[in-house]
């Protein structure tokens, strides 16, 4: 009986010839294209478009032909960035926020960091529950976080009016240390998550062994889970110093109730006032200056954790 012959078989190259050269890889620069254009679209027009607007209006100032004639934007150069540079009013509020960073960011990531290894210890019962109650003030919008504790703070308002009249928190002394309060109750959870997920991704076989060698949870986590989860408080750390320079919300609402926070406490809520006060151009020059003020200080943050952790 004969043997069917398979047709479709690769032809066998015969002993002592060259092998065959290795197929080429083609891409389908259509379908890449293709999924690239949404982001590249939207990248562009809500991030890239804004930025060189921005830029373009911090380099144009306004003049007047005499004292009733029409207002034009002409070219200024850097005068608007000499403004800036010399506003006492910025830098000041730049040293506020960066106080409030000294304040804030290392409690908030502490606290982050001490609960996520307790949800990921083996110890702790309920985690489920835990986790939610973490992670639910990050669901409260911060402006109605900020107005729910404005009214706590306020002596005539709070349900702990004992403590709210015998002690300051929306004075002069007090009121960053409020704010920073509000803050991290609202970004604790946030971070937490990040870490906890850094955790969940450490492989088991480590701390097994470390436990068979008579290791306890305390040494696990200080010799294996915190060095391991480095890259991910490197992480929640810049998000800080981002989220520190545009803080806005909640000393804005603050300000409904506490004097000692002025229009000018943060450098976002100066651009907010420079804008209201319709020199758009003063404002763009903020904008930019801040924006290089962030970059800078989140380069140089992980710049000086890449050398410790090289080291």
């Amino acid at each position: 009986m004969a043997q069917p012959t398979l047709t479709n078989a690769p032809p066998v190259a015969p002993a002592g010839s060259p092998p065959a050269p290795p197929r080429r890889r083609t891409r389908n620069w259509g379908a890449i294209a293709g999924f690239l254009a949404p982001f590249v679209v939207l990248f562009a027009a809500f991030y890239l478009v804004p930025i060189g607007y921005s830029i373009v209006e911090s380099l144009r100032t306004v003049t007047r032909s005499g004292t009733f004639g029409p207002v034009r934007e002409v070219w200024g150069g850097f005068t608007q960035y000499a403004t800036v540079f010399s506003s006492a009013q910025f830098w000041a509020s730049i040293l506020r926020v960066l106080q409030f960073f000294v304040i804030s960011v290392p409690l908030q990531l502490g606290l982050a960091l001490v609960f996520a290894l307790l949800l990921d210890s083996p110890v702790l019962k309920g985690k489920r529950f835990f986790r939610l109650a973490f992670f639910v003030p990050y669901a409260v919008p911060g402006v109605i976080a900020a107005i729910m504790w404005s009214f706590l703070y306020a002596p005539s308002l709070s349900p702990f009016s004992l403590l709210a009249q015998n002690v300051d928190l929306i004075g002069p002394g007090l009121v960053i240390f409020s704010i920073a309060n509000i803050v991290n109750w609202v970004f604790t959870g946030y971070n937490m998550l990040i870490i906890y997920s850094a955790l969940q991704a450490i492989a088991p076989e480590l701390t097994e062994a470390a436990r068979m060698d008579g290791a306890g949870q305390w040494r696990i986590a200080w010799s294996i889970k915190i060095p391991m989860v480095f890259p991910a408080l490197v992480l929640t750390g810049v998000f800080s110093i981002i989220g520190t320079l545009q803080l806005f919300n909640e000393p804005l609402v603050m300000r409904l109730v506490s004097s000692a926070v002025s229009t000018d406490y943060t450098p976002n809520m100066l651009v907010y006032a420079t804008v209201n006060g319709g020199n758009y151009n003063l404002a763009a020059a903020f904008s930019v200056v801040l924006a290089l003020v962030t970059c800078v200080l989140s380069f140089t943050f992980l710049k000086i954790t890449q050398r410790r952790a090289e080291g």
